[in-house]
């Protein structure tokens, strides 16, 4: 398991890419897969007929429960893998569960039955091809896109790397 030091925190205050309150014209700007992380934000794209490729949930949002509305657009009928994924960490089981959630053929959600799934825009960036686009929510102010790219990649690669643990062993299970 992967911890987030406290000294690394101040880095995921800023958003990784340009911050979107239009959905319509956040999925103008992408043709290749869409990865969501967060709750709002793939309700978000559902509610635009935009179903992400693999959407990463935990029922919540700035930590209260998702409301029903939410909730309802989110119980889709996609494959679920089921995960524990503890507060501002990263764990194996979440790590191989977007590995395997982006190598399928069928849109999937991983939802975060225990913990949160906060930190999972990481690894999402290492595991989505080239040319996919990974949203995640900024509180308070919209959806950040970040068009995944080969710089885009080394940004998330060193972030993670400054992460406690194993991170050899982490980026091992991500098969980057």
């Amino acid at each position: 398991m992967l911890r987030l030091p406290d000294d690394l925190r101040g880095a995921f205050k800023e958003p990784l890419g340009p911050v979107y309150t239009d959905t319509e014209r956040l999925l103008s700007e992408t043709e290749g897969p869409i990865i969501a992380v967060g709750d709002v934000v793939t309700y978000h794209l559902r509610t635009a007929d935009r179903d992400p490729d693999v959407a990463v949930v935990d029922g919540k949002t700035k930590r209260e429960a998702v409301g029903d509305g939410i909730r309802r657009v989110l119980s889709g009928d996609n494959p679920r893998i089921e995960v524990e994924n503890p507060a501002a960490t990263l764990s194996r089981e979440l790590l191989a569960a977007l590995r395997d959630a982006v190598a399928r053929d069928e849109n999937t959600v991983v939802v975060v039955t225990e913990g949160e799934e906060d930190l999972a825009t990481l690894p999402a960036i290492l595991v989505a091809p080239v040319g996919s686009l990974v949203v995640y929510g900024q509180p308070d102010e919209g959806m950040v896109g970040v068009a995944v790219t080969p710089e885009a990649k080394a940004e998330a690669r060193e972030l993670m790397a400054q992460f406690e643990g194993d991170t050899e062993a982490g980026f091992e299970t991500l098969g980057v």
